[in-house]
């Protein structure tokens, strides 16, 4: 999984029930397997847990262990409707984890209703350049 020490990121798009959240799984399980460390979190529970870490010792340590992990997989981006304010929060977090680890990013939505998603299409832009590699 050269992929993961080069960190990398990979984003699965598409409509529910393709096999994203599956997919991103089984590579979770083999991550594991050999020895990376890894975080698993949906897109809501990552939310509620950046708005809370300030307040709560439950939170804060979540986010300890997403900053420490090699592999961070937010599951369902999109699924359920982000103010600006955590649209903000996520795109910090991205900005702390880039080229620190990789990610994975599930989505039913495609990158041109990011935009509307975060509501910020300078953030928007911020968000995409720190995932796709640029060749």
């Amino acid at each position: 999984m050269e992929w993961i020490e080069r960190m990398y990121n990979l984003i699965f798009l598409g409509p529910s029930g393709v096999g994203k959240t599956h997919l991103a799984v089984s590579l979770v399980y083999k991550a594991v397997e050999l020895g990376y460390k890894v975080s698993f979190t949906s897109m809501d529970n990552l939310m509620h847990v950046l708005k809370t870490q300030e307040i709560s010792r439950k939170s804060k340590g979540k986010i300890n262990r997403i900053l420490s992990s090699n592999l961070i997989i937010i599951d369902e981006l999109g699924y359920l409707p982000i103010t600006r304010d955590e649209a903000n929060l996520l795109f910090q977090l991205i900005s702390a984890l880039h080229e620190q680890a990789s990610l994975i990013i599930t989505s039913n939505k495609g990158f041109e209703d990011w935009v509307e998603l975060l509501g910020d299409p300078a953030l928007t832009t911020a968000v995409l350049d720190r995932n796709i590699l640029q060749m």
